[in-house]
């Protein structure tokens, strides 16, 4: 089952939408670090941390549904 994950961030004019593949987090998490490496986004390293730690908790409530 393909089950396809979102992460948003609202910041200033800029809203960012991630879209994901479940099991892809360690690429979407990558493109967070390069956004925020790069010095022409107005993505930082800040944002990178509140979108990391939000698909945290959706991957701690998806193993609580699993286990609980």
């Amino acid at each position: 089952m393909d089950c396809v994950r979102q992460l948003s961030l609202v910041k200033g004019n800029h809203r960012y939408v991630f879209r994901y593949q479940a099991g892809n987090e360690a690429d979407i998490i990558a493109t967070f670090a390069e956004m925020a490496a790069d010095s022409g986004h107005d993505f930082d390293w800040f944002d990178a941390a509140v979108l990391s730690y939000q698909m945290g908790r959706r991957l701690e409530m998806d193993l609580e549904q699993v286990t609980g």
